[in-house]
C-alpha cells in the first residue's frame, strides 16, 4: 500500500509540474519525508495523506482502494471481498456491503509474521479505533508500550495515540477492528 500511495503521490506531484520542496511548502511536511513516502520507504498516518490530497488537488478517495458499495446490510461469508494486500504481508477483508453513510469502518485484518527487529513506525490520526484478537499473539504499540494481545483480548484507543501493531511471531494473527472516520464514508 505505501508504495501504491507513493507512487500515486509522485505521479501527481509531477503532473502538476511541482517539485518535492514545493509540496513541501504546501503541507509543511519534510522534504525527505516526502521522498521516503514516494519510494514507498514509510508510511502515512491518514490525516497527513489527506493534507497530500488538498495540495495535489484530489480527495483522499484518490489514493485509497474503494471497496465496492452494495445497498445490503447483510454480508455473507462467502460474499466477503479482499479490500487490500500491504506489504504482502497485511491482508484486509471488508466486513461490510454498505459501506458509504457509515461512521464506522469494520475490517478482519490477516497479518503474517514479521521479524521482531523490524522497526515499527507508530503513528497518530483522527478518529478512534477497537481491535479484538480472533487468532494468534498481536503485538499492540501505544505510545512506545508494548502490549502482547491473545485470542478473546481486545483494545480500545483514541487514534490520536502514537499507535501500530504487528506480528512478531511464526504463525499468522488475525484480528477484527473497527475504525473511525470511515474513510469511505461520503
Amino acid at each position: 500500500m505505501n508504495l501504491d500511495i507513493g507512487e500515486k503521490i509522485k505521479e501527481l506531484r509531477t503532473k502538476n509540474n511541482l517539485t518535492l520542496n514545493d509540496l513541501s511548502s504546501r503541507t509543511n511536511l519534510s522534504i525527505g519525508y516526502l521522498s521516503q513516502l514516494e519510494r514507498g520507504l514509510t508510511s502515512v498516518a491518514i490525516d497527513t495523506l489527506d493534507n497530500i490530497a488538498k495540495a495535489l488537488g484530489v480527495t483522499i478517495y484518490y489514493f485509497l482502494s474503494k471497496p465496492k458499495n452494495k445497498k445490503n446490510f447483510i454480508l455473507r461469508s462467502y460474499e466477503r471481498e479482499v479490500l487490500e494486500v500491504e506489504n504482502n504481508r497485511i491482508i484486509q477483508i471488508q466486513l461490510t456491503n454498505d459501506i458509504e453513510g457509515k461512521n464506522l469502518l469494520p475490517r478482519i485484518f490477516e497479518i503474517l509474521p514479521s521479524s521482531s527487529d523490524e522497526e515499527i513506525t507508530s503513528y497518530p490520526h483522527i478518529g478512534e479505533e477497537f481491535v479484538y484478537v480472533l487468532e494468534g499473539i498481536l503485538t499492540l504499540l501505544i505510545d512506545k508500550e508494548r502490549y502482547e494481545l491473545f485470542p478473546g483480548d481486545s483494545a480500545h484507543y483514541s487514534s490520536n495515540r502514537e499507535h501500530n501493531w504487528t506480528n512478531n511471531t511464526n504463525r499468522i494473527v488475525k484480528i477484527l477492528t473497527v475504525h473511525t472516520p470511515n474513510l469511505f464514508k461520503k
